[in-house]
């Protein structure tokens, strides 16, 4: 089964929904805050900046970037028609970001009408990765910059041992809901050979333990996957999920995610 953002517009009312929920609980988490953060710190912004996030699901980023110091103007880019009503809703009061529909594989902008170019946790999920990054290249203007922050999703585990049946959900997350698990350790070649100079690169760890947020949702999309596709059983599915609560609830549970970011320059 495809990563599920590859058609996301095709998808289900309801799980579009539960996905842009995952979004939003994965923004609220204090570490994904940090490491956001951290990596927007590292973004030379000129004065009266524009600055576009391609794939922006609910704009939680586009949210950040909007009271950035030294942004004007914030266009978030997502295909989904669902998740930009949730991101319209949710930024209605910030008067200097603006959401539209569209594909990163064809960036409707003209040329070099941006100082910044943002891809948070989107190239993962493109088919045609060097494409976009063509497509950030053009609208850039010449100096301007291209921040990649993605997930090492080939590092994602909920073990704590060998052979540890949680694991599982991690294979399965991977499997439907991530197009390339790898990419995040190939974006400064990507870059390189797409028209930018690599500025930083930086590997940010994230693991949550005894209290944990955005990683139950990691378990349970793999172990509902799973079920949906006839590899488990419903009962099973469920105990996997009970068994990472039972984890947390005992001090036991262990989850980690290894992400990369990149800050580059447009030549």
């Amino acid at each position: 089964m495809p990563d599920i953002y590859n058609t996301i517009t095709e998808a289900d009312a309801a799980v579009t929904a539960r996905i842009a929920e995952v979004l939003e609980i994965r923004a609220a988490e204090p570490q994904q805050k940090r490491m956001l953060e951290t990596y927007l710190s590292e973004i030379p912004f000129p004065a009266d900046a524009r600055v576009l996030e391609v794939g922006c699901g609910t704009g939680a980023v586009a949210r950040r970037l909007a009271g950035w110091p030294g942004v004007a103007e914030v266009v978030g880019l997502d295909p989904s028609p669902i998740f930009l009503a949730k991101a319209r809703e949710l930024a209605a009061h910030l008067p200097n970001l603006t959401f539209q529909e569209g594909g990163a594989h064809g960036l409707p902008f003209k040329d070099a009408s941006f100082d910044v170019v943002i891809f948070h946790t989107t190239l993962c999920h493109l088919s045609k990765p060097r494409n976009a990054l063509r497509e950030a290249h053009r609208v850039l203007q010449p100096g301007g910059r291209l921040a990649i922050f993605d997930g090492d999703y080939a590092s994602t585990t909920f073990g704590t041992g060998d052979l540890d049946p949680l694991d599982i959900c991690a294979d399965a997350f991977r499997e439907h809901f991530i197009d390339d698990s790898w990419i995040a350790r190939r974006t400064p070649l990507l870059a390189k050979e797409t028209g930018f100079r690599v500025h930083a690169f930086h590997s940010h760890g994230y693991t949550e333990s005894s209290d944990p947020s955005y990683l139950y949702t990691v378990v349970d999309r793999g172990a509902d996957a799973l079920a949906e596709t006839g590899q488990i059983g419903r009962p099973l599915a469920e105990a996997l999920k009970a068994e990472a609560r039972r984890r947390a609830a005992a001090h036991e549970f262990f989850g980690h995610i290894g992400y990369t970011s990149l800050i580059a320059e447009r030549l």
